[in-house]
């Protein structure tokens, strides 16, 4: 999210990656893990960096030519020093006279798919107030940021909200995986014992509800309001727009610098059309058990 706001904002980078590179974005968890061409092709390269021990991550910006040369490596971030890297990268390539691009079957376990028959939905959560000021950078994209995730709708569920329904297995992962603060890192999802209340009522294409969702220990929660509607043409879902949004509180071992107390967090949900390259990226809280999520 901070490369995002500023690496990947900056124009000259951008012009360049348009213009001169291929630029890739992963899940190192996924490619590091795969057992086909892909994998490793990937370890191939992350192997010659500094994080070759594929048990652990090898998250980074890689620099590389299509046969697998590492050619730059870097895990900090600011555009100053990345348009450096990518400057140095491009003078010191020299095109190789053929590559041999290997082929074969995709590892399926690391190559999840949105269910057939079923919908994916774009979810976006903000914080809304709270932090207090400062002259940190960084900390200032926090302050505005918002995530971006997306939630599975299986074509069983998708069947049961064509017909005025809203399955109790949708509710339940909603709540679980999708209902948490994710704007400044990966977040710990909820456990199924954490869901306090569930309340969730569709009507003629409304629905309304409220969850509480909080730790044994109480250090973490979000109480919300759920708001939306539910389009339908012909048995097919065109339309599934809602919104929870409520006070939360706490944070993750990898989503520090939360506002002190409770804030306001809302957290939107739209039916994705499949324009955006973002909508085959598989849901964070599927990473590793697709099945478990989807159950």
């Amino acid at each position: 999210m901070l490369d995002r706001a500023s690496t990947f904002a900056d124009p000259e980078i951008v012009e360049l990656l348009r213009t001169k590179f291929i630029p890739v974005a992963i899940d190192q968890a996924y490619q590091r893990r795969q057992k086909d061409a892909e994998g490793e092709f990937y370890r191939k390269i992350a192997g010659r960096g500094p994080r070759s021990d594929f048990q652990n991550t090898t998250q980074g910006l890689y620099i590389a030519t299509a046969a697998g040369e590492l050619l730059v490596f870097n895990n900090n971030r600011g555009p100053k020093r990345i348009r450096k890297l990518m400057k140095e990268a491009l003078a010191s390539f020299h095109p190789p006279e053929t590559v041999a691009i290997a082929a074969g079957e995709r590892d399926a376990r690391y190559s999840p798919r949105p269910p057939e028959g079923g919908l994916v939905v774009r979810v976006r959560a903000r914080i809304l107030d709270g932090y207090g000021e400062t002259d940190d950078p960084w900390k200032r994209i926090f302050h505005s940021a918002i995530s971006r995730d997306n939630l599975w709708i299986t074509r069983a569920e998708h069947v049961a909200l064509a017909g005025g329904e809203f399955p109790a297995s949708l509710q339940r992962r909603i709540s679980r995986f999708h209902l948490v603060d994710n704007t400044r890192g990966e977040p710990p999802m909820w456990r199924e014992e954490e869901i306090r209340r569930s309340e969730w009522k569709l009507a003629e294409g409304s629905w309304s509800g409220r969850v509480e969702l909080r730790t044994k220990d109480d250090q973490r929660g979000y109480d919300a309001e759920l708001r939306g509607e539910v389009t339908v043409v012909d048995g097919t879902v065109t339309g599934f727009d809602f919104v929870a949004r409520g006070s939360f509180w706490g944070e993750g071992r990898y989503t520090g610098g939360a506002p002190e107390g409770r804030f306001p967090l809302a957290i939107s949900f739209s039916l994705a059309d499949g324009a955006d390259t973002a909508d085959a990226i598989p849901p964070q809280g599927s990473r590793g058990w697709v099945r478990g999520y989807l159950e």
